[in-house]
């Protein structure tokens, strides 16, 4: 390790995988061809998911809401493209079950619906500026999903005074943020303009990884004479987690069981920076994003822009197809994302990668005894104890495991990436973590 990467900020624990961001990072974005068919989910964001406004048999122009918010943590849903509603029903969605979602069978004009109008942010109030990122249905697009105006909305006793931008792209494989900061800088200062505004932040981070150097390069240049300070960040994997990115740039710990805010900082990630500007200025809802569709299994990788509700299946064509049968199908990345059973599944907001990999690149081990050699502990970027978390999980013990701050987890998979028994640690804790929350639901 170089002297210049020891003195680049970061975390405590962690890991280096590879980052495999090879295959793709290169690659300019492309514009997906249209499908024959959008099967839009509406539910494909944290909260409660939305409630179809439109039937079978009508005709919808592309940005028209075709799923209303059922709540403060929702968001609306909205047409990817113009065309017929041939059906609303459940489909088979990313979370392993079929839910309801609007099909739709575009007609070939991708006609926006008329009067959709941008907005100066200068002469908007912040109330009007997240009235209009909630009508567009924003969502984190880092993966997450969480409803970008809820994040905008912090409680009057918990004052921002810290804004920082993710595009830390920490995941091995993904470069579609990457690409992004590469191609559309503008868009992501007009989105960081807008959120100083919401939030009346008095400093501004955008964290970048070091291995993204010409991405560091172009938005210093950008930023030169604004009021923002570009942090390049240690290559170590979970830097983009909000809580180690808040640690690395501001030296602020969140407490256990709290939140960005209560250490006075919000954190969103530049893809929802660019969905913000374009929601604002241009009064576009968020009905396509980037997304890197890559691995070993794929013939040839790219970063594309996709419309909300286009298959997996059709993503993968557009890449020349697969090298064979895949073994293992991941949306999102290696660390994080989700396995999916096959790819007749749609692209939803989440959708940040789609990896896909051969028999011969995921060996299979075999479960065996904990050796007890802390390796977990020492990765655990949470700092908890993930061996014995798994352990009282896997016993069925929840009051043991929430003493021992399974809620803390955040899933980054670090423990099991580095565990040499190959014990599936972040799944037992996931377990846990789901029983502690029944627990408190029952009171």
């Amino acid at each position: 390790m170089s002297v210049a990467m020891k003195n680049l900020k970061t975390f405590p624990g962690g890991l280096h995988p590879p980052d495999n961001k090879q295959w793709s990072a290169d690659k300019p974005i492309e514009d997906c061809p249209m499908p024959d068919e959008l099967v839009i989910p509406l539910a494909q964001h944290i909260g409660a998911p939305a409630e179809a406004c439109v039937e079978a048999g009508e005709l919808v122009k592309k940005g028209q809401l075709v799923g209303t918010a059922k709540g403060f943590v929702s968001v609306p849903i909205h047409a990817s493209t113009s065309g017929e509603v041939v059906a609303v029903e459940p489909r088979p969605h990313p979370m392993g079950k079929a839910l309801p979602a609007v099909v739709i069978k575009p007609d070939g004009e991708d006609a926006w619906l008329p009067g959709l109008q941008g907005g100066d942010p200068a002469s908007l109030s912040p109330v009007e500026l997240r009235d209009r990122i909630r009508d567009a249905g924003i969502v984190g697009m880092g993966g997450a999903t969480f409803p970008a105006h809820v994040k905008l909305s912090p409680p009057e006793d918990k004052p921002i005074d810290t804004l920082i931008l993710n595009g830390v792209e920490c995941e091995p494989y993904l470069t579609a943020d990457h690409r992004l900061m590469l191609e559309r800088p503008e868009a992501i200062l007009g989105g960081i303009a807008i959120l100083q505004k919401i939030l009346g932040v008095k400093r501004t981070c955008i964290g970048i990884e070091a291995n993204k150097p010409d991405a560091i390069e172009q938005l210093t240049a950008a930023t030169s004479d604004l009021p923002i300070e570009v942090v390049p960040l240690q290559v170590k994997y979970p830097q983009g987690a909000e809580k180690q990115l808040i640690l690395a740039i501001t030296g602020r710990e969140v407490p256990s069981g709290g939140l960005p805010m209560d250490v006075g900082v919000v954190v969103q990630n530049v893809g929802t920076c660019t969905a913000i500007d374009d929601a604002v200025r241009r009064g576009l809802p968020l009905v396509e994003r980037i997304a890197t569709i890559t691995g070993p299994g794929v013939v040839e990788p790219k970063n594309l822009r996709i419309r909300v509700g286009t298959s997996l299946q059709y993503l993968v064509d557009q890449c020349g197809g697969l090298k064979g049968e895949p073994a293992k199908i991941i949306m999102g990345g290696p660390m994080m994302g989700m396995a999916q059973l096959s790819l007749d599944v749609p692209a939803t907001r989440g959708t940040s990668g789609l990896l896909l990999f051969t028999s011969e690149n995921v060996p299979v081990r075999p479960e065996g005894p904990c050796l007890r050699c802390g390796r977990c502990v020492r990765a655990c970027p949470a700092r908890i104890l993930p061996t014995t978390i798994a352990a009282y999980a896997r016993l069925d013990l929840t009051d043991e495991a929430e003493a021992y701050h399974a809620m803390d987890c955040i899933e980054c998979g670090c423990c099991t990436y580095s565990c040499p028994a190959a014990l599936p640690l972040v799944q037992a804790i996931r377990g846990a973590k789901g029983a502690i929350l029944a627990k408190r639901r029952k009171g």
